[in-house]
């Protein structure tokens, strides 16, 4: 099968994916968009997380062949660990929860999924995440039947797949392993690392679709500059020299796509109010634990939901009445008191809130973990030596810390009277 991809063009999809795309786990994806509430703001991100998948997956392809093309992989070895890479990532995003991140604060307790123990070194807490039920579905749902009926014969399990996604060591082999070295560090990195396929992807579709310049950057140089490399006998992804600056702009690509478009002031607004109205309103909507109950589970049942509910915070998000931006500050700007600003507006009979946003360059950098910071390294290639990328790059050290952005928003009825006040407070402090 061939699918076109406004992205990448053409996507070739072999028959044991296809039996996996066709299935109804992967086809909830359809109905489960990308950027959560972005089209709030981008009216064009409508775009799901059925395509971002795919797109991943092509993504993954073709850094692996480059790596592979550089080492001495056989053909067969090079299919096997081509296959399992492309599996996990085009299943990666199976477990998420409708309207992407913002519905996660609901999911029910971890422990109502019954995973197997050996996920428990990766787990986040006690409340399940989407990758949580990214691993129930793969092991533990008639996906499972599927995937070891077309990727048995072929040596890859479910377990193998949930290995590269989680970062988790299994109980078993997952067979990544040639003449010694093991290559898993390799594939996960490809799977969620610094350089993955999921960033790679998702930059590129979702500068498309809001219409924005920010999250463009160089892949062919980049991928065309991956190696594999051996470290401590373990296979590790490492980038020359000669792309490094091309990387630099890569993570700008991220860090700016964070702040201006999935930190957008209006996606965030909605946010909050979801939050407010799951708070107010417990149990009208629920994440069920249960495989096949979650596959009703979708964005369309949640607005259907909200569109039913009488709750306040409900009606306001589906007729798209958001508070009103008042006040939006980082670290770095001065002349504001949240505290003070909060004061004021309480004691004037304000409806507000506060949301504090984060936005980091990398999430991998000073992370630990089985499942975390997935090595990325810069090669010298006419001597071989290994720099890992933080250590190179001072882009780190510009902007380890991450931005933290303060907004204050308040009902749209009061809004004008409400700048009036924080003119005359912010006025008043200046001149003090």
């Amino acid at each position: 099968m061939r699918i076109r991809d406004p992205i990448h063009g053409v996507i070739p999809v072999s028959d044991p994916e296809k039996a996996v795309i066709d299935s109804r786990f992967y086809q909830r994806l359809r109905y489960v968009r990308q950027l959560g509430f972005g089209d709030m703001a981008f009216p064009g991100a409508t775009h799901t997380r059925h395509a971002h998948c795919l797109g991943a997956m092509f993504v993954a392809s073709r850094v692996f062949n480059a790596v592979a093309s550089r080492s001495d992989l056989p053909d067969d070895v090079r299919e096997h660990f081509c296959t399992a890479v492309r599996l996990a990532v085009l299943c990666h995003d199976l477990g998420h929860m409708p309207l992407s991140h913002a519905s996660e604060r609901i999911a029910p307790r971890r422990s109502l999924l019954r995973l197997p123990g050996w996920l428990d070194s990766v787990a986040e807490g006690e409340q399940a995440t989407h990758e949580d039920y990214t691993a129930k579905l793969l092991l533990d749902s008639s996906l499972t039947e599927i995937i070891q009926k077309e990727f048995g014969s072929r040596g890859i399990t479910p377990m193998a797949a949930v290995a590269l996604i989680t970062g988790a060591k299994p109980p078993k082999d997952p067979g990544f392993t040639y003449k010694g070295v093991d290559w898993t560090p390799l594939l996960r990195a490809i799977v969620s690392g610094e350089l993955d396929a999921d960033r790679m992807d998702y930059l590129l579709r979702d500068s498309f679709y809001t219409g924005v310049n920010y999250g463009r950057y160089d892949m062919d140089w980049i991928v065309s500059n991956l190696n594999p490399a051996v470290k401590d006998g373990r296979a590790v992804l490492a980038l020359s020299r000669a792309a490094a600056f091309a990387f630099e702009d890569f993570l700008l690509s991220r860090y700016h796509m964070f702040v201006s478009v999935y930190l957008h002031h209006t996606s965030v607004n909605f946010d909050h109010m979801l939050r407010r109205y799951y708070e107010e309103t417990p149990g009208e909507f629920e994440i069920p634990h249960d495989p096949e109950a979650f596959l009703l589970c979708d964005d369309a049942a949640l607005w259907y939901t909200l569109r039913r509910s009488k709750n306040r915070w409900a009606e306001r998000i589906s007729r798209r009445q958001g508070f009103k931006l008042l006040a939006q500050f980082t670290e770095r700007d001065t002349g504001y008191d949240l505290e003070v600003l909060n004061s004021a507006l309480t004691s004037g009979g304000f409806e507000h809130y506060t949301v504090l946003s984060k936005g980091a360059l990398s999430k991998y950098v000073g992370s630990s973990g089985a499942g975390g910071n997935p090595g990325l390294f810069i090669l010298d290639v006419s001597t071989g030596r290994l720099t890992e990328v933080a250590r190179y790059t001072p882009l780190y050290q510009r902007y380890s810390g991450a931005v933290r952005l303060t907004r204050l928003y308040v009902r749209p009825d009061q809004a004008e009277r409400a700048r009036e006040m924080m003119g005359r407070l912010l006025g008043q402090t200046t001149q003090s």
